[in-house]
């Protein structure tokens, strides 16, 4: 199980992320805040929707142009 500490070192409330895996990979929203299961996040999608996803599919969005993987940000990389 992830720790609330290492996750809360990684996403906070607001940035942007990106799920890098799973069925909906390269689906991009914002990180809201974690579930009581503190391997799921609530994620704002750019549809306005709010949905969980598992905190271990989730990475920081790379910013365009940027040239950053976001695949290196994920939590246990």
């Amino acid at each position: 199980m992830i720790s609330k500490e290492a996750v809360r070192s990684v996403f906070r409330e607001g940035d942007e992320v990106v799920l890098a895996e799973g069925l909906y990979q390269g689906t991009l929203g914002v990180f809201c805040r974690l579930r009581e299961d503190l391997n799921w996040a609530d994620i704002r999608e750019r549809n306005g929707e709010i949905n969980s996803h598992p905190v271990a599919w989730l990475a920081h969005a790379a910013e365009p142009g940027s040239g950053r993987n976001p695949d290196l940000n994920k939590i246990g990389a």
